[in-house]
């Protein structure tokens, strides 16, 4: 193997290993500051063991932002918390501020927003949602 061949080959294993989720090196976020996920991917908490998937959402009734409702509606955001090998999975509301939140083994994980907003004339599909959510103690 030339030396730019073991080059690219030592690029190509960190650009894989980055985008592993399982990865040491998976993307990292603080305590206590907001961050977005998309279906299926996770994120690790700096200087914790937590890690925090983001598994997809389901029953998306809120109120699409072109109509006028009475009630707001709700969605389920499903999210996995796993701390060294203690994992759970838990459904946070978007509708009911109570239930927007869950605890895990000293950590709270709330939901801040979920997007896209719904409209009336779009469907969402899955992969597009995102989940902006905070880590806390």
């Amino acid at each position: 193997m030339n030396g730019k061949s073991l080059i690219a080959a030592v690029l190509w294993l960190l650009l894989a290993t980055a985008c592993d989720e399982n990865s040491p090196t998976a993307p990292t976020v603080p305590l206590e500051q907001r961050f977005t996920l998309t279906p299926g991917h996770a994120a690790a908490v700096r200087g914790t063991s937590l890690r925090v998937h983001f598994l997809g959402v389901s029953g998306d009734s809120r109120c699409p932002a072109d109509v006028l409702c009475i009630l707001g509606g709700d969605a389920l955001v499903h999210i996995r918390a796993e701390v060294q090998g203690v994992a759970a999975d838990y459904e946070l509301h978007t509708g009911y501020s109570a239930r927007a939140r869950a605890s895990h083994t000293g950590f709270w994980i709330e939901l801040a927003t979920l997007e896209p907003y719904p409209f009336s004339s779009r469907t969402i599909q899955p992969e597009e949602y995102r989940a902006t959510l905070i880590v806390s103690r």
